[in-house]
């Protein structure tokens, strides 16, 4: 299993947390408020979100096998399109 972090910086954190989990939450079981967020994508997929004043934070985790790869592009489209007012700048860092 592998992990993958970006932590974003945004005034609207909650805001795009919240229309992220919405979104997938058509096809998967999602649990969310507005400071936390849980996307699991299949069996061994998982997108924790956080929200703070100023910052999103998402952690990827996944198998080895370059779906975390996968994950981040879809995730990263998914939160550009919705923040399109914004030029957020979205890295992720690996772990594991």
């Amino acid at each position: 299993m592998t992990s993958s972090i970006a932590r974003i910086e945004t005034a609207n954190a909650s805001r795009y947390l919240q229309q992220l989990c919405k979104h997938w939450s058509h096809k998967f079981p999602v649990e969310f408020d507005a400071a936390t967020g849980c996307v699991p994508f299949g069996d061994d997929r998982l997108l924790r979100l956080s929200a703070a004043a100023n910052q999103l934070t998402m952690t990827l985790e996944a198998p080895g096998d370059g779906a975390n790869d996968r994950l981040e592009s879809v995730v990263t489209d998914h939160l550009k399109r919705f923040a399109f007012r914004e030029e957020l700048v979205i890295s992720w860092e690996k772990s594991g």
